[in-house]
């Protein structure tokens, strides 16, 4: 089945100008999407988008279908969406075609050749899988078997009419695909085929044989790959291919397809053929992977010395890892809006790049000490490490301080974070990556006259630092309805995920934003950095030949993302209560009740969670939510509610802080047919310490000297401060935790033989809707804040904007 909850931006070229055309019409078009999109309030198109849309229609190439799709596509706008707006304005020749693409026929059981006597019998099977109707039409040679119309194709008493090659024709609608050929033959008695003097099928003798195998092969990357490997057989072979002596899941048919190579795919590739009695094994042959055609082409040069994309293709991670902290909710400061947004939309463009994130929110002095403790912790030899601040910040004299929100009023570089003090530690793990983004303010902070010294840097080239802003300059946010997003992010997530050398993509946004009215002039992007290496956030992860170390990290990272077991809460009145959970960043979490059951003389119920665990940071106006926007959640609703039943949502910010298990109260509030009194029952609740809440970052960690030396080896690891009592070598196991739930997990794809094989929860993908364009002029309007709506509209001035980074 395909991934409808893809953007509409992963379709193809032809497959968005196919729809486009489906939607420049009048009756039931591109405005009556615009007008059903509408349900989902960050999909709401301005008068000006609507009318940059009806223009379209002046230029030759114009399509406002198209331009509409853009704009859909900028706000992260799902594919299932887009298809359940269709179906409501009955647009079926676009639901159709829609449906086509993402769930295109796909054959699950390709027909086998057979063997068998004269007067015997042979059943040929080709199944398929994708939506209702699928049709099956079977050939003979060039002609149509009479009668095969269903999957499988029944043939007997055997004659010599019947010997030859078979195919099947799989359609659905106009869509349709071939299967495999097969071939029917006739064996006498003396074991020769039918029509042959003296040839015996090997298949018979040694009951299973490979008449083809598979051959090595040099791809280039975003080229597909395929090995074929065909066997002779009697009952009828299996495959099961492997790569690099591990079973590839998807590889279970004779061919063995990869649409889009990544270097992940390189390697030894071999086919085990079997059946109920006999099994052998297809040649390995090896898969080279080719920097692709589309890498930086442009650097190409005549001599013959090494290009730079496949220099490129020569450097790789032993691991990735991101530390995102986002600070809002200060006690003596300014609150802000962006970090929030920000955080989780850089959350969601690391994990595609393959990065292990941890994102947090609002913490304090000893909470963002712990947190870098135990990403140093995660860094190792070869690693790519990036942290990413969002909040209130200083610089004096080239030192950069993050602010905690339990800064005093008039802070010093005491009660902050030194920026330059966290770089000294990550040199000492030997990364091979080190890249720092500080979306803050650098102005100089009067209060601190005295800078600390920091030690001294190794020379070590890997060093990239991109600040939102320059030196003694503000950074600003867009405040877009509850949410906001800062200037720097706006344009940074537009560019993180190209294969280019960090600095090449930075560079890059930093024209963007020299590009845009609103920032020339006043932000510009500040990018240091001594990396002499084409590094990019992009570059594939090679393990470093030591599991045990692969092992002690995935570990370390899993710990802070436990998320309790989705549990079904049976209660005495027959009603069944679904209580489940999801994870929206590193310490906030989603606890949603469903009713699944009720009998049916109780004519309405409904499940309250409350009696939390104290130090949680719970606001109770906006838990028991009927709508995760309510909740004051960034998660998609279908993440969450992917059936049509009702529930409630509560968000738990803040299990950094949690010092107990976390405990609550299931209160069930029911009412019978017929009686005005409410009934109510209680179920008490523990799920144990989820997410980062295991970590206890409330706790003081070893002097900097020392946990900044500890060796990263699996033994020492089981020692490390992050490890709550109980904590050893191995993943605890309790009743009340496990790792991952069913809405929300993720397993790690890389495992190597010794890792840990759970699922981990990830903070989900987000739907958030892009800022504003900055390809389009944007003049400034005088105002205190500066709204979503102005920026659309291009009619705000910057000079008021509200800054939020000003310590």
């Amino acid at each position: 089945m395909g991934d409808w909850n893809q953007c509409i931006g992963t379709l193809s070229e032809g497959a968005r100008s196919k729809l486009a055309d489906m939607l420049d019409n009048v009756n039931c078009g591109w405005r009556q999407l615009a007008n059903i999109v509408t349900e989902q309030p960050r999909f709401q198109c301005s008068e000006k988008e609507m009318t940059c849309c009806s223009l379209q229609v002046l230029t030759a190439t114009g399509s406002p279908g198209r331009y509409l799709l853009e704009k859909l596509s900028e706000r992260t706008c799902t594919l299932g969406f887009l298809l359940e707006c269709l179906k409501k304005m009955e647009h079926h020749d676009a639901v159709q075609y829609l449906t086509d693409v993402i769930e295109p026929i796909r054959i699950t059981e390709e027909p086998q050749t057979q063997h068998a006597a004269e007067g015997g019998r042979v059943v040929l099977v080709c199944k398929a899988s994708g939506p209702a109707p699928i049709d099956y039409q079977w050939f003979r040679g060039k002609e149509e078997v009479l009668g095969g119309s269903g999957p499988e194709l029944v043939l007997g008493p055997l004659t010599l009419a019947h010997q030859g090659h078979y195919i099947c024709r799989v359609n659905r609608r106009d869509n349709f695909t071939f299967s495999k050929w097969a071939q029917v033959r006739l064996v006498r008695t003396d074991g020769s085929s039918a029509g042959a003097t003296s040839s015996f099928s090997p298949s018979l003798e040694t009951g299973v044989h490979i008449v083809h195998q598979p051959q090595s092969q040099a791809v280039a990357e975003g080229e597909s790959l395929c090995l074929e490997c065909f066997a002779e057989a009697n009952p009828p072979p299996q495959y099961q291919w492997y790569h690099n002596k591990q079973p590839v899941p998807t590889g279970k048919d004779r061919t063995l397809r990869i649409l889009c190579v990544t270097t992940a795919d390189r390697g030894q590739y071999s086919c085990k053929v079997f059946n109920l009695y006999h099994e052998v094994w297809s040649n390995p042959v090896l898969v080279k992977i080719d920097p692709g055609s589309c890498i930086d082409a442009s650097f190409r040069e005549e001599n013959h010395a090494p290009s730079p994309s496949r220099q490129i293709s020569e450097l790789y991670a032993t691991d990735k890892v991101a530390l995102l902290m986002g600070n809002m909710n200060y006690l003596h400061h300014r609150p802000l809006r962006a970090p929030m947004a920000d955080v989780h939309e850089m959350t969601n463009l690391l994990r595609q790049l393959d990065f292990k994130v941890v994102s947090l929110l609002d913490l304090n002095w000893q909470e963002m000490h712990s947190a870098v403790t135990e990403f140093l912790l995660l860094l190792d030899k070869g690693v790519y490490g990036l942290l990413y601040f969002a909040g209130h910040g200083y610089e004096n004299y080239g030192n950069s301080f993050m602010v905690p929100i339990d800064a005093p009023a008039s802070y010093t570089s005491d009660n902050c974070l030194w920026v330059q003090d966290v770089l000294q530690r990550m040199q000492e793990r030997e990364t091979g990556l080190n890249v720092f983004l500080l979306d803050m303010c650098r102005k100089r902070n009067l209060n601190d006259g005295v800078p600390p010294q920091p030690g001294q840097l190794k020379v070590t080239a890997n060093i990239v630092f991109g600040y939102a802003t320059c030196v003694d300059a503000e950074a600003f946010e867009v405040n877009k309805d509850d949410l906001s997003n800062g200037i720097f992010i706006s344009f940074l997530k537009r560019r993180v995920m190209e294969d280019e050398k960090v600095t090449v993509m930075l560079d890059r946004v930093a024209e963007d934003m020299g590009r845009c009215d609103i920032t020339r002039g006043r932000q510009a992007l500040e990018l240091r950095s001594n990396l002499s290496e084409r590094r990019a956030l992009t570059d594939r992860i090679q393990s470093s030949g030591c599991p045990e170390t692969a092992s002690a990290r995935n570990l370390q990272w899993a710990i802070a993302h436990v998320l309790p077991d989705s549990r079904n809460l049976q209660f005495d009145c027959g009603v069944t209560v679904q209580l489940g959970f999801a994870a929206e960043f590193s310490n906030v979490m989603i606890i949603y009740t469903r009713i699944l059951e009720k009998p049916k003389d109780i004519e309405s119920c409904s499940a309250h969670l409350t009696d939390f665990t104290e130090g949680l940071d719970l606001d109770l106006k906006m838990s028991n939510q009927e709508t995760l926007l309510d909740a004051g959640s960034l998660l998609p609703l279908e993440i969450l509610q992917p059936t049509e039943l009702p529930g409630l949502y509560t968000r738990l910010k803040g299990l950094q802080r949690l010092r107990k298990e976390l405990t609550f109260t299931v209160c069930l509030q029911y009412q019978y047919t017929n009686l005005d009194e409410e009934v109510q029952e209680r179920q008490t609740v523990v799920v144990g310490k989820p997410l980062v809440s295991k970590l206890n970052l409330y706790e003081p960690r070893l002097p900097r000297s020392l946990s900044a030396s500890v060796s990263f080896d699996f033994h020492s690891f089981s020692q490390s401060s992050s490890f709550p009592e109980g904590f050893g070598s191995s993943f605890p196991d309790t009743e009340n935790s496990s790792i991952g739930s069913a809405s929300t997990t993720w397993s790690y794809y890389s495992l190597q033989p010794g890792e840990y094989k759970g699922s981990i929860s990830i903070p989900v993908e987000d739907d958030s809707r892009a800022v504003f364009d900055s390809d389009l002029p944007q003049p400034l309007t005088s105002s205190k804040s500066l709204p979503h709506g102005q920026v659309e509209d291009h009619t705000y001035r910057f000079s008021n904007m509200q800054n939020y980074h000003s310590y």
